[in-house]
């Protein structure tokens, strides 16, 4: 473990340049030279100089196939993206977290030896810092205080999870600090499990697991939900360059507050369906006998998880033939895949706008906007939580 100043000197010398080109490319290395040594001096101003530190990282995650999938033990498509949280961080001995984010003035400040859900915390960032480390104790670990200083380029409400990022970097610390980095008892699919117990728990969102899974693991991956306690991650690659493609994540400027839920209602109507067979989850209930049903599911749970449940089961299918498409290089059945996946968030799914806020509609008019542009040569879709934040577009080139 190196001092501060003995960081920076590594890092001009050029000993982290195969981890940058590998984690940003090749032409991103003088850039995140000098991030990270930017990093490492707010932190000396923030904690003091000469303490010795290490640095961790965790990627935002898009996702590609399988919209609110996971949450009802489906199949999904995700890769993780060249922007992340980066943390410098040095153990403390006061069994307390401090976490300075570059640009924001409030401090985190979490005392881990009370590890119970705070009521006054729920929705804010120490509640995933509580969490994560509760999840860590859970498991057979051991947790302990560090002071950290964070920059993220995982823009909040971009789409690309923030804070599955933020609550993987704080599982990797505790992992590397208290716990011998210990890869096997916490490998990265047990990082994302303890990141969503975090999210679900004690910050108070019924996410899925794929937002973290992806985050943790990187590259592009496949998850297979059917069992969450042990996903099923298959790794692939998919060669954009090569057709002359860049996919694009376009901001529409839309909040995700106020949102919590219009993303609980879709997994609290997916799983109303399955209640009605006597299951948990919409993956334990057979397609067919779910048709069969219609008449009286209608009646029961309402139209809207009804079509909800249609979405989920021709999301986890198209995942699994997006992903044949990608191992196939057959892009252009991929690319109608992708168009197919965003028609049916937005018209089944029904997650590209609040129904509380109707006049708001920017995912909307930019999907329509990516259709007038790309129509015949690209695809577009909303993606991640939807209702508001960003849409994903396959752009060719010369479009871009």
């Amino acid at each position: 473990m190196a001092n501060t100043i003995e960081l920076k000197q590594q890092i001009a010398q050029g000993e982290y340049d195969a981890a940058f080109a590998k984690l940003y490319g090749a032409d991103a290395v003088q850039e995140q030279r000098k991030r990270y040594t930017d990093l490492i001096d707010e932190f000396e101003k923030k904690y003091g100089t000469n303490r010795p530190v290490r640095l961790y990282s965790a990627p935002g995650r898009t996702e590609i196939g399988g919209n609110h999938t996971d949450h009802n033990n489906g199949v999904v498509l995700a890769g993780s993206v060249d922007l992340d949280m980066v943390a410098v961080v040095s153990p403390n001995e006061e069994n307390v977290i401090r976490v300075k984010s570059l640009g924001f003035d409030k401090i985190d400040d979490v005392d881990v030896t009370n590890l119970v859900p705070q009521p006054r915390e729920a929705e804010h960032s120490a509640s995933l810092i509580r969490g994560v480390a509760k999840g860590i104790v859970d498991a057979g670990g051991k947790v302990g205080g560090f002071d950290c200083y964070t920059t993220s380029n995982v823009l909040r409400g971009s789409g690309l999870s923030s804070s599955a990022a933020f609550e993987v970097c704080i599982g990797a610390i505790l992992r590397g600090e208290y716990n011998n980095n210990d890869m096997e008892k916490f490998n990265q699919v047990k990082i994302a499990q303890i990141g969503q117990f975090a999210e679900n728990v004690f910050f108070g969102k019924p996410c899925g697991l794929m937002d973290q899974t992806a985050c943790a693991v990187g590259g592009v991956i496949t998850i297979d939900f059917k069992d969450p306690a042990h996903p099923v991650v298959g790794q692939t690659a998919i060669d954009l360059a090569k057709h002359g493609f860049v996919m694009c994540i376009s901001d529409t400027k839309g909040s995700h507050a106020d949102l919590t839920d219009d993303y609980a209602a879709i997994r609290r109507e997916m799983e109303s369906v399955a209640e009605q067979f006597g299951k948990k989850v919409l993956r334990e209930v057979d397609e067919d006998e779910f048709y069969k049903a219609l008449p009286k599911l209608r009646k029961a749970v309402g139209d809207r998880a009804v079509v909800r449940a249609m979405h989920f089961y021709n999301d986890c299918r198209r995942a699994a033939q997006l992903c044949d498409a990608v191992r196939e290089d057959d892009f252009e059945t991929f690319l109608r895949l992708i168009i197919e996946g965003g028609h049916s968030s937005f018209e089944f799914n029904q997650n590209a706008y609040s129904i509380k806020n109707p006049k708001e509609q920017g995912v909307p008019v930019a999907l329509a906007l990516s259709q007038r542009v790309l129509n015949g040569r690209g695809a577009w879709r909303l993606q991640g939580g939807g209702f508001a934040g960003t849409i994903q577009a396959f752009v060719p080139v010369d479009l871009l």
